[in-house]
C-alpha cells in the first residue's frame, strides 16, 4: 500500500479522535433503522448472526445489534472511537484501519458498512472489498451506506471522500465478486436531489 493512501487514512482518523465526543452526540439519535432492516432481513440463515459493524464509530449501531440478540463484532480506525464504542456498546471492538485490515476468513454473516466506505480511497478500494468478501461466510451479506456523487474523491476539510454514482459502485461490488441484491436512496420519502445517501446491499455467492 502506497504511503500516500496511508497518509490520507491517518489525516482523516486523526479528525474522528480529536472530535470523538461531539461525534458522538451529534448522531447517537440519527435513525438508520432502514438500513438495520436492510442487512438483517437479506441474511439467510439461522440467528443469532455472526455480525461486523466495519467502521462502528463510538458504537450506536453495535448496540443495536448486539439488543437484538445478534453476535456483533465492531470494527474501526480511531482508537477513541474503538474505545468508547466497547464502553457504550459491552461488545468486542477491533481496532483497525480499513487499508489495513485483518479479519478472520469466513466468520460473518453479515458486514455493516454504514457510511464508512466512502473514507477509503479509490485506489485501495478493491483490496479493501475484497478483505471483506473473505471474511463473510458463503452466502453472506455486505451492506453499505455512502454519500452519492458524479465518481469524484478528495477532501473535505480534514477528511477525505470518495463519491459515487450506482453504476460506478456497482462496477466496483461485482470486480469483488459480489452479487446485488438492491439499493435505494436516503432518507426515504424525499425526491432524489434530497437524498444524499447511496444505500446497496450485497451477497458473496455460495459455491
Amino acid at each position: 500500500m502506497s504511503d500516500d493512501i496511508d497518509a490520507i487514512t491517518r489525516r482523516t482518523l486523526a479528525h474522528y479522535d480529536s472530535t470523538a465526543e461531539q461525534f458522538f452526540r451529534g448522531t447517537v439519535d440519527h435513525d438508520v433503522s432502514q438500513n438495520i432492516a436492510a442487512l438483517l432481513d437479506a441474511i439467510e440463515g439461522e440467528v443469532p448472526y455472526t455480525l461486523l459493524d466495519l467502521g462502528c464509530g463510538p458504537g450506536r449501531d453495535l448496540k443495536t445489534f448486539s439488543a437484538l440478540g445478534h453476535r456483533a463484532i465492531g470494527l474501526d480506525g480511531a482508537g477513541e472511537f474503538a474505545a468508547m464504542a466497547r464502553a457504550y456498546s459491552g461488545c468486542e471492538v477491533w481496532h483497525q484501519d480499513f487499508v489495513h485490515l485483518d479479519l478472520p476468513a469466513g466468520l460473518f454473516d453479515g458486514v455493516y458498512a454504514n457510511a464508512v466506505l466512502f473514507h477509503v480511497p479509490s485506489r485501495a478500494l478493491p483490496k479493501v472489498l475484497d478483505d471483506l468478501y473473505a471474511a463473510l461466510k458463503p452466502g453472506g451479506v455486505l451492506f453499505c451506506s455512502n454519500p452519492r456523487g458524479d465518481n469524484q474523491e478528495g477532501w473535505n476539510g480534514p477528511r477525505y471522500g470518495s463519491y459515487y454514482d450506482f453504476a460506478t459502485w456497482q462496477e466496483y461490488m461485482t470486480a469483488a465478486n459480489f452479487s446485488p441484491l438492491h439499493h435505494y436512496y436516503r432518507p426515504e420519502g424525499l425526491p432524489r436531489e434530497q437524498q444524499p445517501w447511496l444505500a446497496s446491499v450485497w451477497r458473496k455467492p455460495v459455491g
